[in-house]
């Protein structure tokens, strides 16, 4: 039996109410992130603080989906929270973001566009080390490039090797609850920013590790599991110029602050031999989604 007039107008007045209460929810919310950034901006030697968080937007979206039941796929509470906290991050500083998709690699436009929303300025580059540059000189806030591959003949990630203030650090992997209906290829992209890593209670740490002399992938994985840091995937590039040099990209299954006593253990065991660790940044663990 279908629903009398009536009764379908008196729930489509709930769905109005319901629309004012969450509108009024989200002025409100915008209220708030205004202090925030006021706040912030009080702080010693602040110009805004820190505005960029990417491991708080990871709690609050695994809290979400957590708490999460009925039949609205939870897929779409992370897009409509994603679009959100981007928005409410622009409220506090500027915000924009370079994205590695070269005419053929337009799928990494999507994914960067899932994440952080329709409405944030966003410009193509060609190569992945002109979205390095671009974060570099501020022309960003993020930048987005693939994950990096093992067939990389001239990696990116090998120039956030500085220790310099200005070098982007990774904060993010990409698509974080599913590629959607994301164009192209399905290969997981990293963001980089100038802003720290926090433990979200489920993370993974990138470190690079330089070897001026020759030691086996197997060798390195013993040391690195010796010294605590489990390692989850390799990428090795080899410098032509430099008999026996080697850069190794290193995901390990944890998260690893530049100060981690773990790293001083590992480094402790090459002994005398040249080696160099850097802590290139790391990610939250992205969400595993049922997409219906």
């Amino acid at each position: 039996m279908q629903p009398s007039t009536t009764a379908l107008d008196d729930l489509r007045r709930d769905i109005d109410r319901i629309d004012d209460s969450i509108h009024d929810l989200l002025m409100r919310r915008a209220q708030i992130v205004g202090q925030v950034a006021a706040a912030k901006g009080q702080q010693p030697g602040g110009s805004g603080g820190i505005f960029l968080r990417p491991g708080r937007e990871a709690v609050i979206l695994r809290r979400l989906v957590a708490r999460h039941s009925g039949s609205l796929p939870p897929a779409v509470v992370v897009r409509m929270w994603r679009e959100l906290i981007t928005a409410f991050t622009r409220m506090q500083g500027p915000f924009a973001v370079a994205v590695y998709a070269p005419e053929d690699r337009r799928g990494f436009w999507d994914v960067a566009r899932d994440h952080y929303g329709s409405i944030v300025p966003m410009t193509a580059v060609n190569t992945p080390v002109a979205a390095v540059r671009a974060v570099s000189e501020g022309t960003a806030t993020v930048g987005i490039v693939p994950y990096p591959a093992e067939d990389d003949t001239d990696p990116w990630w090998r120039y956030l090797l500085s220790s310099d203030g200005r070098t982007p650090r990774v904060v993010a992997r990409l698509p974080f609850a599913g590629r959607g209906n994301a164009r192209g290829e399905d290969r997981d992209a990293l963001a980089i920013a100038l802003c720290p890593n926090e433990p979200t209670g489920d993370d993974r740490t990138l470190l690079a590790i330089e070897l001026g002399f020759d030691l086996s992938r197997g060798r390195l994985k013993d040391m690195l599991e010796a010294s605590g840091l489990a390692p989850t995937a390799f990428c090795t590039w080899h410098a032509r110029e430099a008999a026996g040099h080697s850069l190794h990209l290193v995901e390990v299954a944890d998260f690893v602050g530049p100060g981690d006593q773990r790293l001083s253990y590992f480094l402790g065991r090459a002994g005398e031999q040249p080696v160099r660790v850097n802590v290139m940044g790391g990610y939250a663990v992205p969400l595993t989604l049922h997409h219906p």
